[in-house]
This record gives C-alpha cells, sequence and structure tokens, in this order.
C-alpha cells in the first residue's frame, strides 16, 4: 500500500496522476497547506522541507518500507517500480528525463512565481509580474516548439515528463497566457487532458480545497509562518 501526504496542487497531482495511469492502490493523506499541515512533526518526519507531494510505500525496494518527497523523485520511483512511463532505453531515458528536469528546474518555479505575482501578491510589483510572465511565455514557447517535432515532450510516447508538466499548464490564464498562442502546447495539453487516469488524478482531493485563499493561508504559505526554523 501507498500512503500519499498531498494536496490539490499541480505538484499534488503529478503524482495522483501518476498512481492513477500506473494503476497502484493507494490511500490519500489530505496535508492542507492552508491550514498549516505541512508544519507538523508527523509530516516533517516524512518531508522535511515541509513541501507536499510525500509517500510512504510500505512495500518498498526488497519488501522494505521507504519515504519519499520531492515530487521528481516520486516520479520516477513509481516509474521504476511499475516499469511505466519510463523506458529503459538509454536515449529514451535520458531524453524524458532531461524533459522531467526541465518541469523541475525551469516550469515548475517560474510559472509558480508568476502566479504568485499575478494573483496572490500583497502589491502589484510591475518588474516581477513582467519578469516572471515573460519567462513563463518563453517556456511555453520551449514546450510549443519541442512538441512541433514529437508527440509528446520527451517523443512519441507518453512518459513522466508530461505527467509532471501538465499540471502547471492547467492555469495558464492565471499566468498570462493564451495557450492558443501556442498550437503544439494546445494540441498536446488537450490529448492529456481527455485521458481517463488524468481527469481521476486531478479530481483527488478536488473538493477539499477551498474556492478562496483566507488571509491566515497567505500567511502561512508567504508570510513568516513559511520561515520559522523548525
Amino acid at each position: 500500500m501507498i500512503d500519499v501526504y498531498s494536496w490539490p496542487t499541480p505538484n499534488g497531482h503529478k503524482i495522483h496522476i501518476m498512481l492513477e495511469e500506473c494503476g497502484l492502490e493507494y490511500h490519500v493523506h489530505a496535508i492542507n497547506i492552508g491550514a498549516g499541515d505541512q508544519f507538523t512533526p508527523e509530516f516533517l518526519e516524512i518531508s522535511p522541507n515541509n513541501k507536499i507531494p510525500a509517500i510512504v510505500d510500505t512495500d518498498g525496494p526488497k519488501g522494505k518500507t521507504i519515504a519519499l518527497f520531492e515530487s521528481g523523485a516520486i516520479l520516477i520511483y513509481l516509474a521504476e517500480k511499475t516499469g511505466k512511463l519510463l523506458s529503459d532505453d538509454p536515449i529514451e531515458r535520458y531524453t524524458t528525463l532531461q524533459w522531467l528536469m526541465f518541469q523541475m528546474g525551469n516550469v515548475g518555479p517560474m510559472f509558480g512565481q508568476t502566479h504568485h505575482f499575478r494573483n496572490y501578491a500583497p502589491e502589484k510589483i510591475e518588474y516581477a509580474i513582467k519578469r516572471y510572465t515573460n519567462e513563463t511565455g518563453r517556456l511555453y514557447a520551449v514546450m510549443d516548439k519541442q512538441l512541433s517535432k514529437t508527440e509528446y515532450l520527451a517523443g512519441d510516447r507518453y512518459s513522466i515528463a508530461d505527467i509532471a508538466t501538465f499540471p502547471w499548464t492547467r492555469s495558464w490564464e492565471n499566468q498570462g497566457q493564451k495557450l492558443s498562442e501556442f498550437p503544439n502546447v494546445e494540441r498536446w495539453f488537450n490529448a492529456i487532458a481527455a485521458r481517463p487516469a488524468v481527469q481521476r488524478g486531478v479530481a483527488v482531493l478536488a473538493n477539499a480545497r477551498p474556492p478562496v485563499m483566507d488571509d491566515k493561508a497567505k500567511e502561512l504559505l508567504f508570510g513568516a509562518a513559511q520561515y520559522a526554523r523548525r
């Protein structure tokens, strides 16, 4: 059994989708990051960086329990556990890992900052908004060029690189982008959104998240509470 400690955010959705695609049995534990659940001692034992998602697999390597945090590491682990969505062919494998790292090092951080400064920052800082919105557009263009040559990010087969990136593109409007300006990304996005496992994955905990972030949640996520040493 895999225990998933998560919340319905792009990083959480990655793991929900992967588990659904792989057909693995799992149990979800909601970590309400707007209520401070990520700072509890129990969660910090699993995820010392106080970020979701994290997993505990009681049937890990050699039958031993393993706990993992960081969504990219979890995707690789689940792919290797099941033999799915990460090829054994060295060229295809490293191409997939390359695009996974592109998401981890570029898409996630930049799209996240764009979303923050455009939607949550207490004061509108035009320099930050312009910088991150433009960088987000540049990254969409990088993906669009790649997807003009291949069906999926790492080639002609759906992989963990697509699973990692897709959830971040679901909020393109809040990132100041028009998906129609990136037709290859739009084609890729629609194909992935239509997958039944993806639809089940993004539905996980969807009703648990309040529609509006209140001041307490903003303080926990962006204020001094985030930086307290524990």
